[in-house]
Protein backbone atom coordinates (compact mmCIF):
# COMPACT_ATOMS: atom_id res chain seq x y z
CA UNK A 1 0.00 0.00 0.00
CA UNK A 2 1.25 2.87 -0.67
CA UNK A 3 1.27 6.10 1.64
CA UNK A 4 1.36 10.13 1.05
CA UNK A 5 4.28 11.34 2.22
CA UNK A 6 5.00 14.86 3.63
CA UNK A 7 6.72 16.70 0.41
CA UNK A 8 9.41 17.79 2.88
CA UNK A 9 10.97 14.62 3.00
CA UNK A 10 10.72 13.71 -0.59
CA UNK A 11 12.64 16.72 -1.52
CA UNK A 12 15.76 15.65 1.26
CA UNK A 13 15.69 11.97 -1.01
CA UNK A 14 17.49 14.01 -3.62
CA UNK A 15 20.96 14.50 -0.92
CA UNK A 16 21.15 10.75 -1.36
CA UNK A 17 22.47 8.39 -4.54
CA UNK A 18 19.90 7.68 -6.84
CA UNK A 19 20.72 4.04 -6.38
CA UNK A 20 19.14 4.03 -2.81
CA UNK A 21 16.00 6.63 -3.81
CA UNK A 22 13.93 3.32 -4.07
CA UNK A 23 15.16 2.24 -0.97
CA UNK A 24 14.24 5.14 0.91
CA UNK A 25 11.01 6.31 -0.13
CA UNK A 26 9.40 2.33 0.37
CA UNK A 27 11.45 2.99 4.05
CA UNK A 28 9.42 5.85 4.68
CA UNK A 29 7.09 4.55 3.81
CA UNK A 30 7.25 1.93 6.18
CA UNK A 31 7.34 4.39 9.09
CA UNK A 32 4.42 5.97 7.77
CA UNK A 33 2.41 2.02 8.07
CA UNK A 34 3.73 2.16 11.65
CA UNK A 35 3.25 5.04 12.52
CA UNK A 36 1.05 7.53 10.47
CA UNK A 37 1.40 10.87 12.11
CA UNK A 38 5.01 10.34 12.85
CA UNK A 39 6.06 11.61 9.79
CA UNK A 40 3.68 14.33 8.98
CA UNK A 41 4.39 15.44 12.72
CA UNK A 42 8.57 15.73 12.49
CA UNK A 43 8.46 17.77 9.50
CA UNK A 44 6.97 20.19 11.52
CA UNK A 45 9.55 20.16 14.47
CA UNK A 46 12.63 21.22 14.78
CA UNK A 47 15.29 18.37 14.14
CA UNK A 48 18.48 17.89 13.68
CA UNK A 49 20.26 17.63 11.28
CA UNK A 50 19.66 20.97 9.45
CA UNK A 51 20.05 21.95 6.19
CA UNK A 52 18.24 19.00 3.95
CA UNK A 53 21.13 16.45 5.45
CA UNK A 54 18.76 14.25 7.11
CA UNK A 55 19.84 11.11 4.13
CA UNK A 56 23.23 13.02 3.53
CA UNK A 57 24.78 8.80 4.85
CA UNK A 58 23.48 7.85 1.35
CA UNK A 59 25.68 9.84 -1.09
CA UNK A 60 27.59 6.34 -0.58
CA UNK A 61 26.53 4.39 -3.94
CA UNK A 62 24.74 0.66 -2.66
CA UNK A 63 27.26 -1.00 -5.00
CA UNK A 64 29.95 0.20 -2.69
CA UNK A 65 28.82 -0.87 0.97
CA UNK A 66 30.68 -3.22 2.30
CA UNK A 67 30.07 -2.23 5.71
CA UNK A 68 26.48 -0.35 8.04
CA UNK A 69 28.20 1.14 10.78
CA UNK A 70 24.96 1.99 13.45
CA UNK A 71 25.28 4.49 16.48
CA UNK A 72 22.78 6.11 18.41
CA UNK A 73 21.67 9.29 17.05
CA UNK A 74 22.68 12.87 15.15
CA UNK A 75 24.96 14.95 17.48
CA UNK A 76 22.92 17.50 19.92
CA UNK A 77 24.65 20.34 18.56
CA UNK A 78 23.47 22.03 14.76
CA UNK A 79 27.14 22.31 13.73
CA UNK A 80 27.76 19.05 14.72
CA UNK A 81 25.04 17.30 13.03
CA UNK A 82 25.98 16.13 9.17
CA UNK A 83 23.80 13.28 8.83
CA UNK A 84 26.32 10.59 8.78
CA UNK A 85 27.01 8.76 12.07
CA UNK A 86 29.96 10.56 14.34
CA UNK A 87 31.04 12.75 11.65
CA UNK A 88 30.75 16.12 13.68
CA UNK A 89 30.62 18.90 11.21
CA UNK A 90 32.48 21.41 13.74
CA UNK A 91 35.38 19.58 13.61
CA UNK A 92 38.37 20.55 10.90
CA UNK A 93 41.62 19.07 12.22
CA UNK A 94 42.25 15.99 14.30
CA UNK A 95 45.70 17.38 15.60
CA UNK A 96 46.91 19.93 17.77
CA UNK A 97 50.18 20.19 19.84
CA UNK A 98 48.92 18.75 23.10
CA UNK A 99 47.06 15.57 21.39
CA UNK A 100 43.64 15.48 19.46
CA UNK A 101 42.25 19.02 18.45
CA UNK A 102 39.98 20.67 20.81
CA UNK A 103 36.88 20.21 18.76
CA UNK A 104 37.97 15.83 18.28
CA UNK A 105 37.92 16.17 22.14
CA UNK A 106 34.66 17.98 22.36
CA UNK A 107 32.81 14.73 20.32
CA UNK A 108 33.29 12.50 22.89
CA UNK A 109 32.61 9.18 20.51
CA UNK A 110 35.23 10.59 17.73
CA UNK A 111 38.01 11.13 20.28
CA UNK A 112 37.60 7.55 21.78
CA UNK A 113 37.20 6.03 17.99
CA UNK A 114 40.51 7.85 17.11
CA UNK A 115 42.12 6.21 20.41
CA UNK A 116 40.91 2.95 19.76
CA UNK A 117 42.56 3.42 15.86
CA UNK A 118 45.74 5.22 17.21
CA UNK A 119 46.16 1.82 19.48
CA UNK A 120 45.27 -0.46 16.90
CA UNK A 121 47.66 1.15 14.69
CA UNK A 122 50.40 0.65 17.76
CA UNK A 123 50.87 4.15 17.80
CA UNK A 124 49.57 4.39 21.26
CA UNK A 125 49.74 1.98 24.12
CA UNK A 126 46.26 0.36 26.04
CA UNK A 127 45.97 2.92 29.20
CA UNK A 128 48.21 5.16 28.07
CA UNK A 129 46.14 6.99 25.38
CA UNK A 130 46.52 10.44 26.50
CA UNK A 131 48.91 13.27 27.77
CA UNK A 132 52.74 13.35 27.23
CA UNK A 133 51.84 10.14 25.21
CA UNK A 134 49.05 11.04 22.81
CA UNK A 135 51.26 14.70 22.10
CA UNK A 136 54.00 12.86 20.77
CA UNK A 137 51.60 10.52 18.38
CA UNK A 138 50.12 14.30 18.05
CA UNK A 139 53.57 15.83 16.65
CA UNK A 140 54.17 13.19 14.74
CA UNK A 141 50.91 13.49 12.66
CA UNK A 142 51.43 16.72 12.10
CA UNK A 143 55.27 16.56 10.68
CA UNK A 144 53.92 13.60 8.53
CA UNK A 145 51.15 15.37 6.39
CA UNK A 146 52.35 13.24 3.54
CA UNK A 147 51.49 10.38 5.10
CA UNK A 148 49.06 10.60 8.03
CA UNK A 149 45.67 12.43 7.42
CA UNK A 150 45.02 15.95 9.22
CA UNK A 151 41.06 16.30 9.05
CA UNK A 152 37.94 14.65 9.74
CA UNK A 153 36.74 15.19 5.96
CA UNK A 154 40.04 12.85 4.82
CA UNK A 155 39.05 10.32 8.01
CA UNK A 156 35.59 10.41 6.36
CA UNK A 157 36.73 9.92 2.58
CA UNK A 158 38.86 6.75 3.82
CA UNK A 159 35.90 5.37 5.31
CA UNK A 160 33.88 5.88 2.29
CA UNK A 161 36.58 3.91 0.52
CA UNK A 162 36.60 1.16 2.33
CA UNK A 163 32.59 0.82 1.71
CA UNK A 164 31.41 2.04 4.56
CA UNK A 165 27.20 3.23 5.04
CA UNK A 166 27.59 5.64 8.29
CA UNK A 167 24.39 5.50 9.75
CA UNK A 168 22.00 6.66 13.20
CA UNK A 169 19.57 3.96 14.68
CA UNK A 170 17.43 7.73 14.50
CA UNK A 171 17.80 9.49 11.54
CA UNK A 172 17.28 12.66 13.73
CA UNK A 173 17.02 14.20 17.24
CA UNK A 174 15.14 16.61 19.23
CA UNK A 175 16.10 18.06 22.07
CA UNK A 176 12.34 17.56 23.63
CA UNK A 177 12.23 13.65 22.43
CA UNK A 178 14.16 11.06 23.90
CA UNK A 179 16.27 9.21 21.59
CA UNK A 180 15.26 5.92 21.93
CA UNK A 181 11.54 6.86 21.04
CA UNK A 182 12.88 8.33 17.75
CA UNK A 183 15.14 5.64 17.39
CA UNK A 184 11.65 3.05 17.70
CA UNK A 185 9.86 4.98 14.85
CA UNK A 186 12.63 4.69 12.44
CA UNK A 187 13.07 1.08 13.15
CA UNK A 188 10.69 0.25 10.16
CA UNK A 189 13.41 2.31 7.86
CA UNK A 190 16.07 0.66 8.92
CA UNK A 191 14.19 -3.27 8.23
CA UNK A 192 13.57 -1.87 4.64
CA UNK A 193 17.25 -0.47 4.20
CA UNK A 194 18.16 -3.76 5.01
CA UNK A 195 15.97 -5.45 2.85
CA UNK A 196 17.42 -3.81 0.01
CA UNK A 197 21.09 -4.40 0.82
CA UNK A 198 20.50 -7.90 1.29
CA UNK A 199 18.58 -8.59 -2.09
CA UNK A 200 21.16 -6.87 -3.43
CA UNK A 201 23.95 -8.62 -2.20
CA UNK A 202 21.91 -11.55 -3.39
CA UNK A 203 21.72 -9.96 -7.08
CA UNK A 204 25.45 -9.82 -7.24
CA UNK A 205 25.88 -12.84 -5.86
CA UNK A 206 28.16 -11.08 -3.45
CA UNK A 207 28.35 -11.07 0.63
CA UNK A 208 25.85 -9.38 2.49
CA UNK A 209 27.55 -5.97 4.01
CA UNK A 210 29.12 -6.75 8.40
CA UNK A 211 26.75 -4.76 10.31
CA UNK A 212 28.79 -2.71 12.78
CA UNK A 213 26.51 -1.94 15.91
CA UNK A 214 27.66 0.46 18.53
CA UNK A 215 25.86 0.93 21.93
CA UNK A 216 22.06 0.08 23.21
CA UNK A 217 19.88 1.54 20.95
CA UNK A 218 21.87 0.26 17.80
CA UNK A 219 21.86 -3.03 19.25
CA UNK A 220 17.92 -3.24 19.33
CA UNK A 221 18.21 -3.74 15.43
CA UNK A 222 19.33 -7.22 16.60
CA UNK A 223 15.75 -8.33 17.00
CA UNK A 224 15.24 -7.32 13.38
CA UNK A 225 14.74 -10.79 11.60
CA UNK A 226 16.38 -9.55 8.61
CA UNK A 227 19.94 -8.99 10.65
CA UNK A 228 19.92 -12.50 11.01
CA UNK A 229 21.46 -12.92 7.31
CA UNK A 230 24.02 -10.25 7.90
CA UNK A 231 27.26 -10.87 9.90
CA UNK A 232 27.80 -9.04 12.61
CA UNK A 233 30.49 -6.83 15.37
CA UNK A 234 29.25 -5.54 18.22
CA UNK A 235 30.38 -3.38 20.75
CA UNK A 236 29.83 -0.78 23.55
CA UNK A 237 28.95 3.32 22.31
CA UNK A 238 32.35 4.63 21.53
CA UNK A 239 31.39 7.55 24.52
CA UNK A 240 32.45 5.01 26.58
CA UNK A 241 35.91 4.86 27.51
CA UNK A 242 36.34 1.16 27.58
CA UNK A 243 35.51 1.48 23.56
CA UNK A 244 39.01 2.23 23.09
CA UNK A 245 40.44 -1.44 24.38
CA UNK A 246 37.76 -3.04 22.53
CA UNK A 247 39.72 -5.91 20.41
CA UNK A 248 37.03 -6.75 18.19
CA UNK A 249 36.94 -3.11 17.60
CA UNK A 250 40.84 -2.85 16.85
CA UNK A 251 41.23 -6.19 14.82
CA UNK A 252 38.10 -5.00 12.31
CA UNK A 253 39.45 -1.15 12.26
CA UNK A 254 43.30 -1.90 12.63
CA UNK A 255 43.84 -3.81 9.69
CA UNK A 256 42.15 -0.66 7.54
CA UNK A 257 44.73 1.75 8.49
CA UNK A 258 42.12 5.10 8.59
CA UNK A 259 44.40 7.23 9.73
CA UNK A 260 46.87 6.95 6.90
CA UNK A 261 47.04 8.87 3.78
CA UNK A 262 46.07 6.88 0.73
CA UNK A 263 48.24 6.05 -2.29
CA UNK A 264 48.48 9.02 -4.78
CA UNK A 265 45.38 8.20 -6.97
CA UNK A 266 44.04 5.74 -4.90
Amino acid sequence: MTTSLPAHFLTLLQGADASWHVALRDGLEAIAQADPGYLPLLAQDHYLPTEGRLFAAFKQPMDRVRYVLVGEGPYPRAASATGVCFMDGAVGSLWSDKGLSKQVNRATSLRNFMKMLLVADGALQPGNTAGDALAGVAARAMADADGTIQTLAQLQHNLDTQGFLLLNASLVFRAHVAPVKDARAWKPFFETILQALAEHATQRNAAAPTLILWGKIAEQLHSLPLAQRFPKAVAEHPYNLSFIEHGGMQQLFGAMHLLAKPAAGA
